[in-house]
């Protein structure tokens, strides 16, 4: 049988075990000293309110969203909804990162031809390999007999361009917006001067 002693000694072994296994599993982000300030409550203050840092004891937040609140913050995906708002949807999934177009066509254009567009979400981060642009092409004769093709063209790339460049300006507004000022502790700000 295990006396008291052994189990205490088996009880810090797996403590300091785990305190070694799980110390050295952080990873290693290099850091250019020239663009981090190297005051920490500055650097604090600006994490705070960038949305970045977190509180022990801070306010708790839970408006109890799920998917559809992420779905409304992600600035990819609002990107691109608003910009094809022109054009009826077929399909728009966030879970599953994708929206379909319906076919459309443009009044200039030959009325047997219509596009259709896809695109895939494959990150929610803003970046050029997160979001891929598919075009399909769908062309009738006068007998309503159709051909449908994928089409590469520069079309795919301009779109693309335009929902990162939509998505970073809503995401820099959202930063704006969400901006929370920081307090340094045992500071007393202006308003708590006021009620004094």
């Amino acid at each position: 049988m295990f006396n008291n002693s052994k189990i205490f000694k088996i009880t810090n072994l797996i403590l300091v075990l785990s305190f070694l296994l799980t110390a050295s599993c952080g990873i290693y982000k290099p850091v250019d000293a020239r663009k981090i300030d190297p005051n920490v409550n500055k650097r604090v203050q600006k994490n705070i309110e960038e949305g970045r840092g977190f509180r022990i004891m801070g306010k708790k937040k839970n408006n109890g969203g799920g998917t559809f609140e992420f779905a409304s913050s992600n600035a990819m995906w609002r990107a691109s909804i608003d910009l094809l708002d022109f054009t009826p949807f077929s399909n728009v999934d966030y879970s599953g990162g994708i929206i379909i177009t319906d076919w459309f066509s443009d009044e200039s254009s030959s009325t047997n031809e219509s596009l259709k567009l896809t695109i895939k979400f494959l990150s929610n981060e803003i970046r050029a390999d997160g979001i891929n642009v598919i075009i399909h092409k769908k062309t009738c004769d006068e007998k309503n007999k159709c051909n449908i093709k994928k089409i590469d063209s520069t079309l795919a790339g301009e779109i693309k361009l335009a929902i990162l460049k939509e998505a970073t300006i809503l995401d820099q507004k959202d930063i704006e917006k969400n901006k929370v000022p920081y307090k340094m502790p045992g500071t007393v700000t202006n308003e708590e001067k006021s009620l004094n």
